[in-house]
């Protein structure tokens, strides 16, 4: 399908680069570099290590979970650089899923990345940043309340229990708005000023995780040492059992299962690598830049995790006991807050390092939001200019910006901020996120059967052996969180089907007007 959204997106325009849907080619290769790692790089890799400690108790288990991801983040990465540069248009994954698939599915997952995906992440990591800042500034404290609407739940469904959720509005979410509000407006002022304040903030968020990396190798501690390097590779094993919940054994799951389960956090905190793909017809040379920046970027991403796990261990003991006085008594796995990264900043620079590492992640939390406001708002343009969102979203203001898509992801964004905590509003992402990621690794084998003759300027490294390696993967990963997470899953998987009468409606009221 050529259709005439398409063919605009990829023509070049005027002189200045202005493509004729009016979206300005100014990314380069370092600006689409700097979305992909800007986009990863937030609060995940500061905190999550704690959970996935929680579960898994072994320090070879910990990078197991981080090397699986990563492994699987820079699969999907390799193979979704066949298919930016074969479709370099406005919306990326969105127009990979509608060319391969169908409209419905291009449709869904546009829904779902409105609806939680790209909007749930932009408002949790506002409330990371918020959060953080209540470490320098405690006036910003989540339980001082401006006024509240309530508590809802917690609910005991079928498949599990969610809630408690305190919706309301108190001082740190109310910066956490102001946040998303702010970086909203940066960007309806062009793609110059979005890509200028992503290229500063990832710059120096990247440079800040890599001295925490290099410190955290230098300043071993002993403690560390004897815990974690004497017996590295503890319940590691094809037959070994492990109890799930850790709290609760109530069952027994094997090694590869514990993994699987133990990969939402750090899947989560690797996310948002295919951003770059959004902003594709905003990209000058997309058919090499966009294959390049996101190898480049997610391997610079991978790297700098697993090290940083790597040094968190050389300076904390994995397991500890959660009412230690000391963040070395404490662990990795009973972090306060599960501020792993903090932990290691205090062990490093003694009191003072809570505050070094809350402006850290504050600075990485304020460009990851960046990186994830500029993207996202193109899949709404895109769906708009297909026909399947409002026709005033699919609009460019006087500085070439899709004004409209950004104002109303900032308001949803900006109500969900209202609606719960950092964690809650994580739980039902990654498994909706892994069902797109196969639809679209599917989508790529597709292609390649219906459409030989597609010019493909870069194709998929490895093809066919990683990307069906990235397939077996992710279902695995799915399969269990069905079996393990339901209370996670099945939410997700709700909202994705909700999408199609929603999208059965809005074709019979496109029709009805037509007529």
């Amino acid at each position: 399908m050529a259709d005439a959204t398409t063919q605009g997106a990829q023509g070049t325009g005027s002189a200045a680069g202005r493509a004729d849907t009016g979206l300005v080619k100014g990314l380069g290769l370092f600006d689409a570099t700097m979305i992909v790692v800007g986009s990863m790089i937030g609060s995940g890799i500061f905190i999550v290590s704690a959970d996935i400690a929680h579960q898994v108790r072994s320090p070879g288990l910990l990078l197991a979970v981080w090397i699986a991801s990563g492994v699987m983040t820079l699969i999907g990465a390799l193979s979704y650089g066949e298919l930016a540069a074969a479709m370099p248009h406005a919306g990326g994954q969105y127009v990979y899923l509608r060319e391969s698939l169908g409209p419905l599915w291009g449709f869904l997952y546009g829904w779902t990345m409105l609806l939680v995906i790209q909007t749930a992440t932009i408002a949790a990591v506002a409330i990371a940043f918020a959060k953080f800042t209540a470490v320098i500034l405690p006036w910003f404290s989540a339980s001082a309340w401006i006024g509240k609407a309530g508590t809802f739940g917690p609910w005991h469904l079928w498949f599990g229990s969610l809630g408690p959720y305190h919706v309301g509005l108190n001082r740190q979410n109310l910066l956490a708005i102001l946040s998303i509000v702010l970086l909203t407006w940066i960007n309806t002022r062009g793609l110059r000023m979005g890509k200028i304040v992503q290229n500063i903030f990832t710059v120096a968020k990247t440079g800040a995780l890599a001295a925490l990396v290099a410190l955290g190798f230098w300043f071993a501690t002993s403690a560390a040492r004897a815990a974690n390097f004497t017996d590295f590779w503890r319940h590691m094993g094809w037959s070994a059992l492990h109890p799930y919940p850790p709290d609760s054994p109530t069952q027994m799951i094997g090694t590869l299962t514990l993994v699987g389960v133990a990969m939402v956090g750090s899947l989560f905190a690797m996310d948002a690598w295919n951003n770059v793909t959004f902003t594709a017809g905003e990209v000058r040379k997309p058919s090499r830049d966009l294959p390049l920046s996101l190898a480049l970027g997610t391997a610079i991403v991978v790297v700098l995790y697993t090290l940083a796990n790597v040094a968190y261990l050389r300076v904390l003991p994995i397991s500890g006991d959660p009412h230690a006085a000391t963040v070395l008594g404490r662990g990795i796995e009973f972090a306060a807050d599960e501020r792993v990264g903090t932990a290691v900043a205090q062990v490093i620079f003694g009191p003072a390092g809570a505050i070094v590492m809350a402006l850290a992640i504050m600075v990485s939390t304020f460009g990851c939001n960046n990186g994830l406001i500029l993207s996202g708002a193109r899949i709404y343009y895109a769906m708009s200019k297909d026909g399947l969102f409002f026709r005033s979203v699919g609009a460019v203001n006087r500085r070439h910006a899709p004004g409209a898509a950004l104002v109303v992801q900032c308001l949803w964004a900006s109500l969900l901020c209202l609606s719960g905590t950092y964690s809650q509003l994580l739980d039902f992402l990654i498994f909706a996120v892994v069902i797109f990621y196969i639809l679209t690794l599917a989508g790529l084998f597709l292609l390649r059967w219906k459409r030989p003759e597609m010019d493909r300027p870069y194709r998929a490294l490895g093809y066919p052996v990683l990307p069906a390696v990235y397939l077996v993967m992710a279902v695995f990963l799915e399969i269990q969180l069905l079996r393990y997470k339901p209370q996670y899953t099945w939410p997700g998987l709700i909202i994705v089907l909700l999408g199609l009468p929603v999208y059965g409606l809005w074709k019979w009221a496109s029709a009805a007007s037509e007529k």
